[in-house]
């Protein structure tokens, strides 16, 4: 199971994270979160393995401003969290990038909605509906996942805590590739419990 840690821009926690055998580090550039590593100098990621991927977070970002970033940092991934074409999606993979495009999600139509980016993207991202773009902290109905019918492998997002390790080895869908952790495994916005990303990491490895 994939397991991405995101919305980190503190360099101590990026540090200490890069030992724990995440699959993914995901980083957000978007001056709408206290989360934001848009001030983030590229060199802290140095200390991160090859083996782990870096994604970048974008919101209705232009693709003139994504490539540069994604370069500057060495992006490995590109995750698209507001209301981006599948033909965005396609020209950003065709650079190269993975493309992991999030879709709000709080009742089975929004499951439906996706079909049309089959194919554009590497994976999907079902986070919880809410005013901002993601972090809320909030979950939504996993049961709802038995709606999605495509055939790209996706994360599951939102609101996922320390307690959750256990429910989250029993959902049961074909196309569950990983999960996407980010505010209730935080001291501060950007700055994670690193002991309890640890401890978390363990339980879901026993399943």
């Amino acid at each position: 199971m994939i397991i991405k840690c995101c919305g980190i821009n503190n360099p101590e926690s990026i540090r200490s994270l890069a030992a724990l055998g995440l699959d993914l580090m995901g980083f957000i550039f978007w001056n709408g979160t206290a989360r934001s590593a848009l001030q983030l100098d590229p060199a802290v990621l140095d200390v991160l393995p090859v083996t782990m991927g870096r994604v970048g977070v974008f919101v209705n970002e232009d693709c003139k401003v994504i490539l540069p970033v994604a370069g500057n940092y060495g992006l490995s991934h590109v995750q698209l969290h507001g209301q981006e074409s599948p033909e965005v999606c396609t020209r950003i993979h065709c650079t190269g990038l993975k493309v992991i495009k999030a879709f709000p999600v709080a009742c089975a139509e929004d499951l439906n909605a996706v079909s049309r980016y089959e194919g554009s993207c590497d994976y999907y991202l079902f986070d919880t509906k809410s005013i901002l773009p993601g972090g809320s902290g909030m979950q939504y109905d996993w049961s709802l996942l038995k709606h999605y019918k495509g055939t790209t492998p996706f994360l599951l997002s939102g609101g996922i805590g320390p307690e959750d390790a256990q429910r989250i080895i029993r959902v049961r869908h074909p196309h569950l590739a990983g999960i996407d952790i980010n505010s209730k495994f935080e001291t501060a916005p950007g700055v994670k419990d690193v002991a309890l990303i640890r401890q978390f990491i363990k339980e879901i490895n026993q399943y």
